[in-house]
């Protein structure tokens, strides 16, 4: 049986990336009104629910993402630069010194809000799909997939955790303090896409536009 070594690089790379992109405690504002008016088991609920959607919805496009590109003839630098112009719209959305969506929503389903909008588009949006699908394509072996399965896996068990402690994180942070950690986050995302950009296009300048 061959040695399964695991990438810690492209772990870290891709952990941080996505982490970034799904943005948990920006998005904790949303989940507090969109469950507002449910009792705390089915808050729990949708956490959990929601979680379960966005990495379904990322690890069914990482799996069938790349056959779909070699049928479209997309390259992977075309992927880099699509994903990086869309990091930089959630860049600029983080940015934004306006409020959160939803703030005007009546009461949801748990179930309802965990598919939409927190499990996609939210959580499984096309900048974290793009950011998977490029960190699959990158890994060389099976040890460098599961590394970016792991990394996937474990963005999500941050995620849940920051739904499940939404009502503790809002009081503690309040929203000056949750409006100072999504500009943060909208830098990183900003410098992670120009970089994806930057070496797409160095990419082309050394070996052509394939």
């Amino acid at each position: 049986m061959p040695e399964i070594t695991l990438d810690a690089t492209l772990f870290a790379t891709a952990f941080v990336t996505v982490l970034v992109v799904m943005d948990p405690v920006g998005n904790v504002p949303v989940f507090l009104s969109l469950t507002r008016d449910q009792p705390p088991a089915q808050q729990r609920r949708a956490a959990l629910l929601a979680s379960l959607v966005a990495g379904g919805v990322i690890a069914t496009f990482a799996l069938f993402g790349q056959r779909v590109l070699q049928l479209l003839g997309i390259s992977l630098e075309s992927l880099q630069v699509a994903g990086g112009l869309l990091l930089l719209l959630i860049a600029l959305e983080l940015l934004r010194p306006d409020g959160e969506a939803g703030e005007d929503e009546g009461p949801r389903d748990a179930t309802s809000v965990a598919l939409v909008p927190l499990g996609t588009p939210l959580l499984a949006g096309p900048g974290a799909i793009a950011a998977t699908m490029l960190y699959v394509r990158q890994a060389d072996d099976l040890g460098g997939a599961l590394s970016v399965v792991l990394a996937l896996v474990a963005v999500l068990v941050v995620v849940y955790l920051s739904m499940r402690c939404a009502p503790l994180l809002g009081r503690v942070l309040r929203a000056n303090g949750i409006h100072l950690l999504s500009r943060v986050m909208g830098l990183l995302v900003a410098a992670i896409a120009v970089q994806l950009v930057a070496s797409a296009v160095e990419t082309w300048v050394r070996s052509g536009v394939s």
